[in-house]
């Protein structure tokens, strides 16, 4: 019940995020999809819905390649752009 509950919390959070105008609100989506991927792999596993389990891999995927380019790669070239300017 209580995994559930977070399941809809961040679900609900990242798709809203996702969504929005603001790319500072919506580079915060992957961030909460993927805050709530253990909790699908739990539910998942112990309700025995191996469908939706196998599932979850893609999402963490999916959302973790969102991180990768909102965060990450973003955070890189920020940093370039600044070494960049200061070579200048």
């Amino acid at each position: 019940m209580i995994a559930q509950l977070f399941i809809a919390l961040f679900g609900v959070t990242a798709v809203a995020l996702s969504q929005s105008t603001l790319a500072s609100r919506r580079r915060w989506a992957s961030v909460f999809g993927l805050v709530g991927q253990p909790l699908w792999f739990y539910a998942a596993w112990q309700s025995e819905q191996w469908g939706i389990f196998a599932l979850c891999f893609l999402y963490t995927l999916s959302w973790g390649n969102g991180f990768y380019s909102n965060w990450i790669a973003a955070m890189a070239a920020a940093q370039e752009g600044g070494n960049a300017a200061k070579e200048a």
